[in-house]
């Protein structure tokens, strides 16, 4: 049975369709069942080819400046507190300016890395882990310490609204499997087996031309059916400048369905919330789209996730 037609034109997902995708999706990725999931795509092996890709040595980050401000899509912004009163020291002799941070990791502003133990799905984890090892005082499997020696490799950015030649998708707009095949023909790239793979659809330079917007109720992103390209190519990590799942959801009965299928069944660590408006133009002035990215998120031991700063060199 082929996929409902959405209000926009897009596919809508059955509940059973769902189902089926996803058990589909599992099985292929059986190879990616350990602690790590997809990591295990990272052997030394393809960490030394991807150092090829530098050539000029430039770095570029992917991540967006954290946030303290509220907004429509940040209501709990990071909470930044100096130590003391820096300003009412003595101006003689050593003294130290200190500070501190709090913030939520999972939100929808700042940029940050999803752990296997993120997604719960009908009372398990990936690999079936029971969700009874995630407790109040934090994950006893799956936390974001399996990256603890960070996350090397060959990064492949496809630039969506490059390819559709329009500056940024419209919320609600999803990134197909068509979508990404026509952007790899584009940026003359092809996506690869233990790739760190990002996909730009303008989120950040939208938000920056026309200011921030309830974006939990409506962002563009992947449909559920381009997870099938992720499987085909055997990718290591997900990346997006957005949530990787549009709003509305696109399935019935599950609100992020590419979360479900990336993190949960695939075993892939997902980076949300990145910012590529820096990235895309230097992409585009060395005439190719992939580069050596480092990813290395904080040894938080227990964590469902961590705020990253993934460097791209060039």
């Amino acid at each position: 049975m082929a996929p409902r037609a959405g209000p926009a034109g897009q596919t809508r997902l059955t509940a059973a369709e769902f189902d089926a995708q996803y058990r589909r999706l599992a099985s292929r990725a059986a190879w990616a069942a350990g602690g790590r999931g997809a990591l295990e795509a990272l052997t030394p092996a393809r960490v030394l080819a991807a150092t090829r890709e530098v050539s000029t040595g430039r770095t570029v980050s992917l991540a967006a400046p954290v946030e303290t401000q509220a907004g429509p899509d940040n209501p709990e912004p990071a909470r930044h507190r100096m130590n003391g009163r820096p300003e009412e020291r003595a101006t003689d002799g050593l003294d130290f300016a200190m500070d501190r941070f709090a913030m939520n990791v999972h939100g929808d502003a700042d940029s940050h890395i999803d752990a296997l133990c993120h997604v719960i799905y009908d009372g398990t984890l990936h690999g079936g882990v029971p969700a009874s090892s995630v407790t109040s005082r934090g994950a006893t499997e799956l936390s974001i310490e399996a990256a603890h020696d960070g996350i090397v490799g060959r990064g492949v950015l496809l630039d969506i609204p490059r390819t559709r030649g329009v500056a940024w998708l419209e919320p609600g707009d999803h990134v197909t499997t068509d979508d990404l095949t026509a952007a790899e023909t584009a940026e003359h790239v092809r996506v690869s087996e233990g790739d760190l793979l990002f996909v730009r659809v303008g989120h950040r330079r939208r938000r920056a031309e026309l200011g921030a917007w309830h974006a939990a109720r409506a962002r563009a992103d992947l449909h559920p059916s381009a997870l099938e390209f992720l499987a085909d190519r055997r990718v290591a990590v997900l990346g997006g400048d957005g949530n990787n799942d549009t709003a509305p959801s696109s399935t019935e009965g599950v609100d992020f369905p590419v979360h479900v299928l990336a993190v949960h069944a695939m075993g892939l660590h997902l980076l949300d919330y990145l910012q590529f408006e820096d990235l895309a133009p230097a992409c585009e002035a060395e005439g190719r789209w992939s580069f050596l990215c480092v990813i290395a998120p904080l040894r938080l031991p227990d964590a469902t996730g961590s705020p990253v700063n993934p460097i791209a060199v060039l």
